[in-house]
């Protein structure tokens, strides 16, 4: 692919995942031109707004895996895995604000999500293991937390940068709240 056309390509996947996020109901034209491109080029590489959205689930799908590799969960000091996974998801989270929720119906990305979601258990197991996350929390507590904290953050900061929004997070889920 030519340069011009990949820079075209990412402008409306990333527009597109912006503005569907705030309105569901956003036009490709309008997501072609707040890209700055020709809505036919959209249209000559998505034959319909069901492909464009199933591009941007992809990307958004890559660009978590490519976080939790790039975070070596399975074999990085735990604290500082932990703090660059959070860091990249919040950097996805705010390239691709979609909730994946809505392409669960399909197995192979489902599986894919889960997949994402086991490496991600096995990594705050690990955590509780050696000792930076309490024992004793219900089952699951840190797995539904985590996502909450970085969602939270990437949505209602934006003023922090990604490692700023991964201090407050981490310090948050490592500390509380609490003074003790």
């Amino acid at each position: 692919m030519r340069a011009d056309a990949a820079r075209n390509l990412e402008a409306v996947l990333t527009t597109g995942a912006r503005m569907l996020a705030a309105d569901p109901a956003a036009s490709i034209a309008s997501i072609a031109a707040e890209a700055g491109v020709d809505r036919r080029t959209v249209y000559r590489r998505f034959a319909s707004r069901e492909e464009l959205l199933a591009a941007i689930y992809e990307s958004r799908l890559e660009a978590i895996e490519r976080a939790i590799e790039d975070a070596r969960l399975r074999e990085a000091p735990v604290a500082v895995a932990l703090h660059r996974y959070v860091e990249n998801i919040i950097a996805v989270n705010r390239t691709w604000p979609v909730d994946l929720a809505r392409m669960l119906a399909d197995d192979a990305v489902r599986a894919r999500r889960d997949a994402s979601s086991r490496e991600v258990d096995a990594f705050l197991r690990r955590a509780t293991d050696q000792g930076l996350l309490r024992s004793g929390l219900p089952e699951g507590w840190a797995s539904a937390l985590l996502p909450q904290l970085m969602h939270l953050v990437s949505r209602q900061m934006p003023q922090l940068s990604p490692a700023q929004a991964a201090d407050v997070v981490v310090d948050t889920l490592l500390r509380g709240l609490g003074t003790s």
